[in-house]
């Protein structure tokens, strides 16, 4: 894999971050905050606006990644309106969530009802998420909806294992390198 698609994702990030006007709260911190050197108290300024945004950005590093290296990479595919994963590798159906801190009602329906959707076509609903510090309610709702949570750390292994690139050291690589001036 060319890692500079990877890096061109982090910069076309780093641009938009630079150029975002906003304002609200957050003290939590992680290794994608890192690499754009963004501080709980930029992130405080608008908590919606980073965590949307850094959840597009991992989801996009994680389908590059595999559309990369792994040869069973399909894209996210439709069922009606509704896009249930973000990609698919083997029998895999894997989403990805920057954070999940929601929990009405709509959000929790859907996490229950996406996975047992996406087994009545044979796959596996595996979640990926950056962060550990997760409404245990939603958690919760897509463990009850037969998904297979990751967090963390594990994220990175579960990447790991079925893509052989090892993102989490290619982003501690990174710490600071994509910095959001602002």
């Amino acid at each position: 894999m060319d890692e500079r698609i990877l890096e061109q994702v982090l910069t076309r990030y780093q641009y938009s971050f630079v150029e975002k006007v906003y304002a609200e709260e957050n003290e939590e911190h992680d290794l994608l905050m890192d690499v754009f050197g963004i501080s709980p108290i930029l992130k405080k300024e608008n908590r919606q606006y980073w965590g949307r945004e850094l959840g597009m950005c991992w989801q996009l590093l994680v389908v590059e990644i595999c559309r990369a290296y792994c040869t069973s990479f399909q894209p996210a595919f439709k069922v009606g309106s509704d896009e249930p994963c973000d990609l698919i590798v083997d029998r895999y159906a894997i989403d990805t969530k920057y954070r999940i801190g929601s929990g009405d009602s709509g959000t929790l329906k859907k996490f229950k009802s996406y996975g047992q959707l996406l087994r009545t076509y044979k796959y596996e609903p595996i979640l990926l998420i950056l962060r550990e510090d997760n409404l245990p309610a939603a958690i919760a709702a897509c463990q009850i909806g037969t998904w297979q949570v990751y967090t963390g750390d594990d994220s990175f292994v579960f990447l790991q294992r079925i893509s052989n690139f090892d993102l989490k050291s290619f982003l501690i690589q990174r710490v600071g390198a994509f910095p959001v001036n602002r």
